[in-house]
């Protein structure tokens, strides 16, 4: 009986329109951020490049950086592990260690 109860052409007019008005808020959000993108981007300038100082044996100052920064990442790696197990033993033993161990045996 509640089917019969519910107004179904209002119900699909309410569900149409949520759904389109979604879809409307979401084209207008990507026209937004476009504009946004448009307003705050950077203004490329036509300016000479920089002349790149060059080594006497044909090396660049940013390919020795890159070799330079390459080897230090390869003999500097922190994540390597020992293989070695350390235990750190603590010879104070407090009265409760002491009954359960005493209960153990």
């Amino acid at each position: 009986m509640m089917m019969l109860a519910v107004n179904w052409g209002n119900a699909a007019v309410v569900a149409l329109f949520s759904i389109v008005l979604v879809f409307i808020v979401l084209v207008l959000l990507i026209f937004i951020l476009k504009l946004f993108g448009m307003v705050f981007a950077e203004k490329k300038t036509n300016a000479p490049a920089a002349a790149v100082a060059v080594a006497s044996d044909g090396i660049t100052d940013e390919e020795v950086a890159a070799i330079a920064m390459a080897v230090n990442l390869f003999f500097n790696r922190h994540d390597e592990e020992s293989d070695v197990l350390t235990f750190r033993q603590n010879h104070d033993v407090s009265a409760w260690q002491v009954r359960n161990i005493s209960k153990q045996l």
